[in-house]
């Protein structure tokens, strides 16, 4: 059973930062895309950042040039650096995976669109 789970969340005032984590956890081959989606309260759920297995990165307007995606794929981590957080950046932040690889033989299997449980990200003006 694959889990994702998120860690780093808080309460910063505006200016400031922080760094999430999401740990990808079960028996994982490999992982496709990885990304950070954010839901504000009233709001739909938006990407925020997500990173391809090969290192291409793709970022909402509203972040560029203050948040970072990362990942690590020996430890099946993805990580986003926030900074120069702003109120309107105030949500639950979510961690995705599009496709894991989670068995090799005798054939292929997958599981497709694995969500975390989400972590609060409060930024005071």
């Amino acid at each position: 059973q694959v889990q994702l789970v998120e860690s780093g969340g808080g309460l910063v005032q505006a200016g400031g930062s922080l760094r999430l984590s999401c740990a990808a956890s079960g028996t994982i081959f490999s992982i496709n895309a990885m990304g950070w989606y954010r839901q504000a309260p009233g709001k739909q759920r938006e990407l925020v950042a997500a990173m391809t297995r090969g290192g291409s990165t793709n970022y909402a307007d509203s972040v560029k040039g203050r948040f970072t995606i990362s990942r690590d794929d020996v430890k099946n981590m993805v990580y986003l650096q926030m900074n120069s957080l702003k109120p309107e950046d105030t949500a639950v932040y979510y961690c995705n995976a599009d496709r894991l690889t989670v068995r090799l033989y005798p054939d292929p299997a997958y599981e497709y669109d694995i969500w975390g449980q989400g972590t609060q990200v409060t930024i005071s003006s």
